[in-house]
């Protein structure tokens, strides 16, 4: 019994330690969405005035500075800033963000609302989710949103592009020097 508990507790300190995602118990929050970080990410104000971050799960809208980022922002602000939504948490990020589901209105999945009018990708290295998989199937067949250029590149494609090319920067100014 005693290796068991060192073994629980090793696990539970590493994870708080090295910042690894901490799994919560799949669960309903409401509150009132007051900041519209990007357009999969916000802020929700609780009914004991704390305040949480929400990332939409599932699903990786443009980056800054990539074509359709403004606009997703826009799709999800005027979903639902300043109103209350149901969040389904699944799991906590190694950011300390809630990943969640996100519900406004008449029960909305928000989540689907993005993939469905072509301003977020179906984020496939994190789900298997068929609905979000057929959705992102359509609008790129109706070439929706982003996807009306061919070529759209995913926002994890175009982070890991961008620290490649950052790499390669500080490489050729080491060798500079």
């Amino acid at each position: 019994m005693p290796k068991l508990f060192i073994v629980f507790f090793s696990v539970f300190f590493c994870s708080i330690v090295i910042n690894q995602p901490i799994l919560v118990k799949k669960t309903n929050i409401h509150g009132k969405v007051v900041g519209i970080m990007d357009g999969d990410t916000f802020k929700l104000l609780l009914s004991d005035s704390t305040t949480v971050k929400i990332r939409l799960a599932n699903i990786d809208c443009p980056e800054k500075k990539q074509p359709f980022s403004t606009k997703a922002k826009q799709f999800v602000s005027n979903a639902i800033f300043n109103k209350n939504v149901t969040v389904q948490v699944l799991k906590k990020d190694r950011y300390r963000r809630l990943i969640a589901n996100v519900f406004y209105g008449d029960s909305i999945n928000l989540n689907h609302q993005l993939v469905e009018n072509g301003l977020a990708w179906h984020y496939v290295k994190y789900s298997k989710d068929t609905i979000l998989q057929s959705l992102e199937d359509k609008a790129k067949k109706d070439k929706l949103g982003l996807w009306q250029d061919p070529n759209s590149i995913s926002p994890w494609q175009w982070r890991a592009n961008k620290k490649e090319a950052s790499r390669i920067k500080k490489l050729n100014k080491a060798k500079a020097k």
